[in-house]
């Protein structure tokens, strides 16, 4: 019977959920299967891979063909690397010693760079929120000297009419101011 290493579709339209399996070549792409691996999830940024990893380079060394997708997820986890070591320590090219501290380094390397991918689309989203914010407030401003120059008119308005009656007003002070003068004058003579 010949064994393949595939993915088994979950999920609602758009939005696609697989399981890593072991199936019959022979078996349909969401039928029976064998065993289950783990689980893969690329909605999310990076994509979730979940994978027994014992399990899976179990099946690999025993002959189970990964389809492409999954080869990619195997290489993704290391799985491919640990065959290639287990066949260089089979062969006497290495030692479980020297295989071990390869697969250790490979792994910390790894680790390394999807650490540095997370760290890249964390900071590259707060750098997006900080954009958006900045470009909120410009609007912002933006309306409110709009609404402020609409307005104005009205208040020059207001302004022009208090200043027009401000000089009346002190036209007839003053008017009155030199009658009031000429009789006090009128009543000292």
């Amino acid at each position: 019977m010949a064994t393949k290493i595939r993915l088994q579709r979950f999920g609602k339209k758009g939005k696609p959920f697989y399981h890593v399996v072991v199936a019959d070549s022979r078996a349909p792409r969401d039928g029976k299967f064998i065993e289950r691996l783990g689980s893969y999830n690329p909605n999310t940024n990076p994509a979730t891979i979940e994978l027994n990893f014992d399990k899976a380079v179990k099946w690999v060394l025993n002959g189970a063909e990964p389809t492409d997708t999954a080869r990619a997820i195997l290489s993704y986890k290391g799985v491919l690397y640990k065959k290639h070591l287990e066949g260089g320590i089979k062969k006497g090219a290495l030692t479980q010693e020297q295989a071990d501290a390869k697969f250790a380094t490979w792994l910390e390397g790894k680790a390394g760079k999807i650490a540095g991918k997370t760290e890249g689309l964390a900071s590259g989203k707060a750098e997006a929120r900080k954009a958006a914010l900045a470009a909120e407030a410009k609007k912002n401003e933006e309306r409110a000297a709009a609404i402020a120059a609409k307005n104005a008119p009205v208040a020059e308005e207001v302004a022009e009419e208090a200043t027009e009656e401000a000089p009346v007003v002190e036209a007839e002070a003053a008017t009155e101011a030199p009658a009031e003068e000429t009789q006090a004058e009128d009543k000292a003579e």
